[in-house]
Formats: structure tokens, C-alpha cells, sequence
């Protein structure tokens, strides 16, 4: 496989992650010793923020009121498609039950947990499209207490449009706290929140940290890094909206990687010559975001084949992935490592992004090649049970028995030795132990 790099990202110093690690710990240890005063303290140091945590009723409705009925009509249209995604998501997760052998059943269920924690960025961008699809996707696993949690911009608290996404969606408490001291607040049950048993949503390096070091304790979603998008074009694709792709995604911030793979030389350049101006025409905060980004981050990479360039994407596992080519139904067969997959160019990574009804809280940093993202699978617990007769217990009682001496575990073989002796009367211990005969 053949790669001609016609961009290739710079190599940038690395943020030191043992500075960012030992900050997070020693804040999550002294929230959780100094419980609420800790968490109110870290508010007024890094959110600036005095007023009201915890949104009450007559807040959240205050806020509501001031969002206007247009603004609320898209939000309530990205949540109906969400939702309705949501929901075909879960009726793919059936009870089970199963006869292994005569007299012994198994069964599966699928039980959602019981608090949830959903994180909302709202510093540089209010991410009104984080709380429709973290809220939204919890609410539909059937989650019993969902807390949306966001930074306050400054006194005046949390955007209305997004307290309002958050409700409509179905949270039951709206937390004004950003950063590690809002991550500890849910993981650790302060502030009257119940402690809750899985924490997701995307944030920053101190968020991603706070949630990597509270794994286990609680589950997570992902370790989630900055963002990133790679976009497949052939010669069929337009210039003009390969470049305004690669600059949306790029604007997400100075570290957010962007792809260009491609078998078309003269694509590529086209590309490369609009992308300045489009990033020039964007407002300054953007700008400067995806200055950085297509300066240090992006990659235009040039391929022999669709199959070098499809070879080349699972190699990234980007999150997200769009093809802009020939003949897509190949392209979702062939693909196998992407966050979210984007066909054709009547769509894009934005879609997904803030209203087309599939999830962005997506893996980063090359984790699709194992991990897909959130969905209402992640808020869900696949448990196991089972049953038997007298006599459908006796076959895996006596293999029982035997394959624990083999391996040593004398208790457990006697648990399944006092069951044959009390059900069998006509039981023999001896034809539970394994001999060097028997090997």
C-alpha cells in the first residue's frame, strides 16, 4: 500500500498528562474529603460562579421561558430524532431465556443502572446538542436518575437553551459546575445528587481525566481525546464541499486533527487551495481554532486505490468518517474502524453532530478500532441467571465437581458434591473425582 503525504501534520509538544493527572487526583481527593464546601470552593476558583448549583424548579422553568419558540422548535426536533434512534437501539437488547440442557435454564436480561451522570461542556461552545444526546439516550435505556451537569458561563449560570435541552430531555436534576469538581459532585453523590453509576459526556482534558481516574468506581462512557474527522474523496467528489467539511470540523479546536484521503491528485489540490480563505472568513474565535488545527493537525494523503484508501481510514479509526465517492454501498461494506460513518455528500459530520438522531459522543484517538460510541447499550447492564430441576442439576454437578479438583478447588467441588448427596441418594463421590486414569 502506497501513501503520498501531500500534507502532513507537524509534530507539536505533547500536553504533559502527568501534570494533568497528579492536578485531577489531588482535586478529586480533597472534594472528596471535603465533600460540598470542597465542590462550592472549586465553583467560585475555576467556574467564578456563586449562584444557585443545583437548578431549582422555578429556575429551570425560568429559564425555558426565555428561549424563543424557534430555538426551542430545533431542539425539540433534534430530540425526536435522537429519541426515536434511541429507541431502536433498545429494542435490539432482548431478554433471553434459554434450556442449556434438560432440567437446567439460563436466562439474560438487560437492566438499565441506576444513576447517571451526563456531562455538558459549555465553556468556548454552549453544547446544546451534548445534553439532547446524552440525556435523551439515558432517558430512553430507562436510567432511574439522570443528572445533567454543565459549566456556568460567568454569574449568569448555565445558557437557557441548553437548560432547557437538558429538561425537555428528561433530566431530573441540572447542575451548574464545570470541570473536575462537577465530575466529582455526580461520581461521589454530593450536593444531595445521587452517587451515580456510570458518568458520560465529552469535556476537556481535566473532565477526560477526572473520568479515567474514577473508572471503576463508576463506569464511563470513553477516555475521549480532542476530536478528530478523516473524509474519503474520489474523483466524483465537489472541491468546494470536501474543504468546508474538513474547516466545520476543524474549528472544534487548535488540537482537532483533519483528514483528507484521496486517489485523485488534482482533488486534493483544489482542496488545499480553498481551505485558507474558507478558514479565514470564519469568526475570530473559529478561526483561530482551525488555523491551528489545519496548521499542525491536518493531513491530506494521497492513495493508489479505494481499496489503499480504504485500508488507510481503518488505520486512522477516525471518529468521524465521511466518504464523498463512487459506489457507497461498497464503502459500508468495506469500512471497519470509524465513530460514526457520514455516506455521500447529501450529509455531513454536522448532521450527526446536532440533529440527524445518530449519537456523537463518539471514540477518538484511534479507539474505534475497538469501541463504538454512546448509545443506550452503554447505560445498560447485560445480567445473566439460571435454574434447575433435581435432575437437570446432577450432569452439571458431576462435571462440576470434576473439573474443580482438576484445578485444585476442593470447596468448590463439595458444593456440587452435598447437592448430588442430598438429590441422589445412590451417589457415589467417587465417580466425581478425576484419576490419572481419566486424563
Amino acid at each position: 500500500m502506497t501513501r503520498t503525504y501531500l500534507k502532513q501534520a507537524r509534530r507539536r509538544p505533547q500536553t504533559d498528562k502527568s501534570e494533568v493527572r497528579q492536578i485531577v487526583q489531588d482535586m478529586l481527593a480533597q472534594i472528596e474529603e471535603g465533600g460540598d464546601a470542597a465542590v462550592l470552593d472549586y465553583a467560585r476558583q475555576f467556574d467564578r460562579y456563586d449562584g444557585p448549583v443545583v437548578l431549582t424548579a422555578a429556575q429551570i422553568d425560568a429559564a425555558c421561558a426565555r428561549v424563543s419558540d424557534a430555538v426551542k422548535a430545533d431542539i425539540r426536533f433534534a430530540h425526536a430524532n435522537i429519541r426515536r434512534f434511541a429507541e431502536a437501539q433498545r429494542a435490539t437488547l432482548q431478554d433471553i431465556t434459554l434450556e442449556v440442557v434438560p432440567g437446567l435454564i439460563a436466562g439474560q436480561r438487560n437492566l438499565p443502572v441506576s444513576a447517571a451522570g451526563c456531562y455538558v461542556p459549555g465553556g468556548r461552545y454552549s453544547h446544546i446538542a451534548s445534553a439532547v444526546m446524552t440525556v435523551t439516550t439515558a432517558k430512553v435505556a430507562g436510567v432511574g436518575h439522570i443528572t445533567a451537569c454543565s459549566p456556568p458561563r460567568g454569574a449568569d449560570g448555565i445558557d437557557d437553551a441548553l437548560i432547557f435541552a437538558a429538561h425537555l430531555c428528561g433530566a431530573d436534576t441540572i447542575v451548574a459546575l464545570g470541570g473536575v469538581q462537577g465530575i466529582a459532585a455526580m461520581a461521589f453523590g454530593l450536593l444531595g445528587l445521587p452517587p451515580v453509576d456510570i458518568l458520560v459526556g465529552p469535556g476537556n482534558q481535566f473532565v477526560a481525566e477526572a473520568k479515567r481516574l474514577l473508572f471503576g468506581r463508576v463506569g464511563i462512557d470513553m477516555v475521549a481525546g480532542p476530536t478528530d474527522s478523516l473524509i474519503i474523496a474520489d474523483g466524483t467528489a465537489e472541491a468546494a464541499i470536501v474543504a468546508a467539511d474538513l474547516v466545520g470540523q476543524a474549528e472544534h479546536g487548535y488540537n482537532s486533527p483533519v483528514w483528507l484521503v484521496t486517489d485523485d491528485k488534482a482533488l486534493a489540490r483544489d482542496v488545499m487551495a480553498r481551505v485558507p480563505a474558507l478558514i479565514a472568513s470564519l469568526p475570530e474565535v473559529n478561526r483561530l481554532n482551525a488555523e491551528a488545527a489545519w496548521r499542525d493537525c491536518a493531513e491530506v494523503i494521497l492513495c493508489d486505490s479505494r481499496e489503499d484508501m480504504a485500508a488507510t481510514s481503518d488505520v486512522y479509526a477516525p471518529e468521524h468518517l465521511t466518504v464523498q465517492a463512487a459506489d457507497l454501498p461498497w464503502w459500508l461494506d468495506r469500512l471497519r474502524n470509524y465513530g460514526s460513518l457520514f455516506l455521500g455528500e447529501e450529509t455531513t459530520v454536522a448532521f450527526g453532530d446536532k440533529a440527524s438522531g445518530t449519537n456523537h459522543v463518539l471514540p477518538t484517538s484511534g479507539a474505534a478500532k475497538y469501541t463504538g460510541g454512546l448509545s443506550v447499550h452503554k447505560f445498560m447492564k447485560i445480567v445473566t441467571w439460571q435454574q434447575a430441576t433435581r435432575i437437570g442439576s446432577r450432569p452439571v454437578a458431576e462435571a462440576t465437581a470434576r473439573i474443580s479438583r482438576l484445578e485444585g478447588m476442593e470447596g468448590h467441588a463439595r458444593t456440587a458434591d452435598v447437592r448430588l448427596a442430598k438429590y441422589f441418594p445412590d451417589f457415589d463421590p467417587a465417580t466425581t473425582q478425576i484419576t490419572k486414569e481419566s486424563l
